[in-house]
């Protein structure tokens, strides 16, 4: 019992001592919060005065602040919101491009129930190439998109030109190219003074020039008979097919040059060329040569050959043992 009333003890001294080395604002708190420390006429107005300034700043705050005003529902959606962009499509990857073909689309709706003529009667336009749209547009459009905006280019283009309105061309001239290319057409082949007709044709790297007059069948080949220039009999009958398949073999000569390539690239040259002088002579033999095929440019050329590969496809040959 002595011992637990020794530790109280201590403990209050402990406490007397922490209050006495306390700072002086610390002892004043403690003496005036005492709950029989009387209260000074110092202390007293200063509460007063914090109790005016209090009741003053209140009322000019409830001065200061009015009412909101009554909502007019009327004007209350006159302003958007948020700043809507112009272009339907301006969050797009390509604005400009869906822009034009938006308007192609509605063009196309609002006069779809005109009547129309076949695509060979249609007038020919030459829209702009991929590179020259993308360059007009300022946008990397693909392959793909720019295909669909041509087709409907080419439905409005085959409205009955009678009956198109002036909106449809005018915006049919915004996507031709510059210049008519289909107005620069080469003047047409004539028999010169000698009674010769040029002709000339190519195909993959071999060129040829032909000149075919009327005579008794005499075929040279660079200042060569053709037998010399063409051993194998398929060659040669590839060089004067336009002329068998029309039976005037023994009604024309011909004088060809031809430069470039191998044999078969040089005999089917100077087929492509030989076509064309006949032309020049007798123009009404053009079906014929038509179903012929020898009036028809064959545009193949030889696939490059590839780094690793030995030919353009061909890859080694690999063995896993």
């Amino acid at each position: 019992m002595k011992s637990m009333a020794w530790q109280s003890s201590s403990r209050l001294v402990q406490t007397v001592q922490g209050v006495c080395r306390a700072p002086p604002l610390l002892q004043s708190y403690v003496h005036t919060t005492a709950p029989f420390a009387p209260i000074s006429a110092q202390l007293l107005q200063q509460r007063q005065r914090r109790n005016r300034f209090s009741t003053s700043a209140r009322r000019s705050a409830t001065e200061l602040v009015k009412a909101a005003p009554e909502i007019d529902f009327s004007k209350f959606r006159a302003t958007p919101a948020r700043i809507v962009p112009a272009s339907p499509a301006y969050f797009s990857g390509s604005p400009k491009f869906i822009d034009h073909l938006l308007n192609l689309e509605r063009i196309l709706a609002k006069y779809a129930s005109l009547p129309t003529v076949a695509p060979s009667e249609a007038p020919r336009m030459a829209w702009f190439k991929l590179a020259q749209f993308r360059d007009f547009v300022g946008e990397n459009v693909p392959t793909k998109k720019y295909k669909n905006l041509i087709k409907i280019l080419h439905r409005l283009n085959r409205i009955d030109p009678a009956l198109a309105p002036e909106e449809v061309r005018e915006t049919l001239n915004k996507f031709l190219r510059p210049g008519n290319p289909y107005a620069n057409k080469p003047a047409p082949a004539v028999v010169d003074e000698f009674g010769r007709a040029r002709g000339k044709g190519k195909r993959k790297t071999a060129s040829a020039v032909v000149y075919l007059v009327e005579g008794e069948g005499e075929v040279l080949v660079n200042g060569k008979n053709i037998v010399e220039v063409f051993p194998r009999v398929h060659d040669r009958e590839s060089a004067l097919w336009a002329l068998r398949c029309t039976q005037r073999l023994d009604k024309y000569n011909v004088w060809a040059t031809v430069h470039g390539g191998g044999t078969t690239g040089q005999a089917e040259a100077i087929t492509l060329a030989v076509a064309r002088a006949l032309l020049v002579h007798e123009p009404a033999l053009k079906p014929v040569l038509r179903k012929a095929g020898v009036i028809t440019v064959d545009a193949r050329r030889v696939e490059r050959k590839k780094p690793g590969h030995r030919k353009a496809r061909k890859m080694p040959t690999w063995v896993k043992r």
